[in-house]
């Protein structure tokens, strides 16, 4: 009997294993763009491909959206949308051989606002996979729940409101029992956890800004941008209890997942934020967003309003707005959206080294195999070395640019670019 309950917890251990193993949300198993692997001598991803190299298959991708696909048990599942915000669809592909198993369309809009720009779309935030279930998401367009087997849609919201102006772009995370869902808008700004299993509200919490960018008639400038956000949670652990970080226009906060309630917060001028938080050594690194960009170290152990106790260093450098930081060991990197490669000492805030590469930046870094990928929009893939000097190993062009960020299984690398999905790995 107990060398069948050794048997058994073993298994279970090595199931979670898998799952962690594959890149089941937007940054991957852990948010926080680590790949992470449960085979010590796993083939490592592949160094260089093109058009013709390393490339196992692609497939063309109808319409538009640049959400991270999420992979996990054998699929591979992405949404997108028409150009004009009208309809919007999920898809599945099968990994190993490319086939499309499902294009369905999940919403329809009649009116869809303007998005007013030619970066975001309406297909922006990622989608989370568990077993058995995806759960995709199109801000206030629509959120839903799928069975992965059947592909039958297990339930659906189309009633949280948010005036997105400008297009929707913070991913769902899981926690628990709940699918936790960012809206930050021109009119509202809030967090909503959903049960997972039916969709219902299990807690709902404003952001606790106070704003003062009204005009005469007690309207926002700039039709909202100054409230705006489009960054996703990062669930961490702080002395033992467990935190979500998310990223607001003016203030980012620290809850607590399971109610909601606000623990922290922290206030700076940027808004607009679309990059995400990483946290190592009981700090949480932090971009600002437009407006005034900066990067903060803040000590995630405060309460209430900490802006005047608990944070760390600062700095202004020719920082991202839209990529996410990448903390590897005592080393925080960043890619500004001009392509300004940047490597901090993650303690000090000292600038260690800075690289310039071409083409803008959009998606966020990978970090594998000793090894950090950066995609940008032209189709130019950088790998480099972290370290404390510059170490760049491969350059590599697609076809087309990427707008989202790559997903990693196993030794592939699942690349979305502008038009089409690849499956990358060496033979």
């Amino acid at each position: 009997m107990k060398r069948r309950l050794i048997w058994i917890i073993a298994v279970l251990l090595l199931a979670q294993a898998s799952v962690r193993a594959e890149w089941p949300q937007f940054r991957g198993p852990r948010g926080d763009g680590h790949v992470v692997s449960i085979a010590e001598k796993q083939a490592p991803l592949p160094l260089v491909w093109s058009e013709t190299e390393n490339v196992r298959w692609k497939i063309a991708i109808p319409h538009r959206g640049w959400s991270t696909p999420v992979v996990l048990d054998g699929q591979v599942w992405l949404t997108t949308a028409t150009p004009d915000g009208r309809d919007y669809f999920v898809i599945c592909v099968d990994a190993e051989s490319g086939e499309v198993l499902l294009n369905k369309r999940l919403f329809h809009c009649d009116e869809p606002e303007p998005l007013g720009n030619n970066v975001n779309g309406y297909a922006s935030p990622s989608p989370t996979i568990e077993a058995g279930r995806v759960y995709v998401h199109f801000g206030s367009y629509g959120t839903a729940c799928l069975d992965t087997r059947t592909f039958e849609v297990l339930w659906e919201r189309t009633d949280l409101p948010c005036r997105h102006y400008r297009g929707p772009g913070s991913s769902v995370i899981l926690f628990e029992n709940m699918l936790i869902v960012t809206m930050d808008g021109v009119d509202v700004q809030y967090l909503v956890a959903l049960d997972k299993k039916t969709g219902k509200t299990v807690w709902k919490t404003d952001r606790t800004t106070e704003w003062n960018d009204l005009d005469d008639d007690g309207k926002p400038f700039d039709n909202g941008d100054l409230r705006k956000a489009y960054s996703t949670p990062l669930i961490i652990e702080v002395g033992g209890e467990t935190q979500m970080i998310s990223i607001g226009a003016r203030s980012t906060y620290g809850y607590d997942p399971r109610d909601g309630r606000e623990i922290w917060k922290v206030r700076y001028p940027g808004f607009s934020n679309a990059a995400c938080a990483v946290y190592g050594n009981g700090i949480a690194y932090i971009l600002t967003g437009f407006g005034r960009t900066e990067l903060y170290a803040v000590a995630a152990d405060g309460r209430g309003d900490v802006t005047d106790t608990h944070i760390r260093w600062t700095a202004k450098q020719t920082l991202p707005q839209t990529p996410s930081p990448l903390l590897v060991g005592d080393l925080l990197f960043t890619v500004s959206d001009v392509g300004m490669l940047m490597c901090f000492d993650a303690a000090t805030g000292e600038v260690i080294w800075k690289e310039r590469l071409k083409g803008k930046q959009t998606a966020s870094p990978v970090y594998a195999d000793g090894r950090v990928y950066i995609f940008d929009q032209d189709g130019n893939a950088t790998v480099f070395r972290p370290g404390r000097t510059y170490e760049h190993l491969a350059t590599s062009k697609l076809d087309d640019g990427c707008m989202a960020s790559p997903a990693v299984s196993g030794k592939a690398i699942f690349v979305r670019t502008k038009s089409r999905l690849y499956r990358i790995e060496s033979p």
